[in-house]
C-alpha cells in the first residue's frame, strides 16, 4: 500500500503492529528516449510490488537524485551530494520519530550510491533502526540475468525499457547503439577539428582533379 493512499489516522494504526516501511529513492535524468523518469518509475514499481502483499507502507519516491554528469541534457535535475544527504536524514529522522524502526530502502539510481555510506552512519546514531539498502539493479540474480543476456547493458538500455518507461509516440531503436570510439573519445578537439578540415581538403581536391579529368 501506498502512503499516498493513506491519512494519518490510518498509519497510526498500523505502527501499533507494525514498524516497516519502504522508501524508494529515483532520480530525474536523460534515459535517451525512455522517461526522464525511469529511474523513480521504477523504484517505487519494484518497492510497491514487493511491499503491497505484506501490508507494508511505501512511502513517495524521493524524485530528485545525485546526477551531475548528465546536467547538459534538458530536464535533467541534480542535487549536490550534502543537499541530498541532507534530504535523505531528514526523512529517516521523521520516519524514526513516528516509530518505523524496520524501513527498506529501493534505490534506482547509481548515482545516490553515497547515501549509501551515509545511511551507515544514520544507523550508528540511531541504534534503534534497522534499514536496508537496496540497488534493485545489481542484486545478485538481477544481475546475473543481464550479464547472461547482455554484458553491456546499464543506463537507458532494454534492462530500464518496459511499459511502464516507455513513452506514447516515442519510437525506441529496435537496433543497439554502436560503441563509441575510444579514440575519438581521448583525442584533442582540436586534433579532431584539424584531421577533419585536412580530409575535406583531400576529398575537394580528389573531386576537383576528378572534375577535370
Amino acid at each position: 500500500m501506498r502512503i499516498s493512499e493513506m491519512n494519518w489516522m490510518m498509519v497510526e494504526e498500523y505502527l501499533r503492529r507494525d514498524d516497516r516501511a519502504v522508501l524508494p529513492l529515483g532520480c530525474t535524468e536523460q534515459h535517451a528516449y525512455l522517461s526522464l523518469s525511469t529511474d523513480s518509475i521504477l523504484a517505487e514499481r519494484l518497492a510497491v510490488e514487493a511491499a503491497e502483499p505484506l501490508g507494508v507502507p511505501v512511502f513517495p519516491v524521493l524524485a530528485y537524485g545525485i546526477t551531475p554528469y548528465f546536467r547538459a541534457f534538458p530536464g535533467t535535475i541534480t542535487l549536490r551530494v550534502e543537499t541530498y544527504m541532507s534530504v535523505v536524514g531528514d526523512i529517516l529522522d521523521a520516519m524514526a520519530e513516528h516509530g518505523f524502526k524496520r524501513i527498506l530502502i529501493v534505490n534506482g539510481h547509481g548515482g545516490n550510491t553515497p547515501a549509501q555510506g551515509f545511511v551507515g552512519e544514520w544507523i550508528a546514531d540511531h541504534p534503534g533502526v534497522r534499514i536496508k539498502f537496496h540497488n534493485w539493479w545489481n542484486a545478485p540474480k538481477v544481475w546475473a540475468q543481464v550479464q547472461a543476456i547482455d554484458p553491456v547493458a546499464s543506463h537507458a538500455s532494454w534492462m530500464e525499457n518496459f511499459p511502464w518507461t516507455r513513452l506514447a509516440k516515442v519510437k525506441v531503436p529496435s537496433q543497439q547503439k554502436p560503441m563509441s570510439d575510444p579514440e575519438k573519445l581521448t583525442t584533442p578537439r582540436s586534433e579532431i577539428s584539424a584531421g577533419t578540415s585536412q580530409a575535406t581538403a583531400t576529398t575537394a581536391g580528389c573531386t576537383n582533379e576528378t572534375t577535370k579529368k
